[in-house]
C-alpha cells in the first residue's frame, strides 16, 4: 500500500467525519482503495453528502452529470488529485 500525501490525509478525515463512519478512522483508508462498492463501501448518498462538504472546505464543485466524476470519486488518491486541479485553476 502507498502513502498517503497530507491533502489525502486530511481528505479521508474529511470523509469519516463528514459521513460519521464509526468503523473506520481516516488512517485505514488507503489512497487507492475503492471508496465504493468492495472497498469503503460508499454508496450514492454519501456521494453527494461527501461532494456538498468538498464543495464547502474547498469550493471545488462535483457535477453529477457529469460522465468523469465516477472516475474522481473512484478512490481517496482521484479525489484528492481532483480537488487540487480545481482548486488552482480557480
Amino acid at each position: 500500500m502507498s502513502q498517503k500525501s497530507a491533502a489525502e490525509q486530511k481528505l479521508a478525515e474529511l470523509i469519516v467525519e463528514v459521513l460519521n463512519l464509526e468503523d473506520v478512522t481516516a488512517e485505514e483508508i488507503g489512497p487507492e482503495e475503492p471508496l465504493f462498492g468492495d472497498g469503503l463501501g460508499l454508496d450514492s448518498i454519501d456521494a453527494l453528502e461527501l461532494a456538498m462538504a468538498i464543495s464547502k472546505e474547498y469550493g471545488v464543485q462535483l457535477k453529477a452529470d457529469d460522465d468523469a466524476t465516477r472516475a474522481v470519486f473512484e478512490n481517496l488518491r482521484s479525489l484528492s488529485a481532483y480537488i487540487e486541479q480545481e482548486a488552482s485553476a480557480a
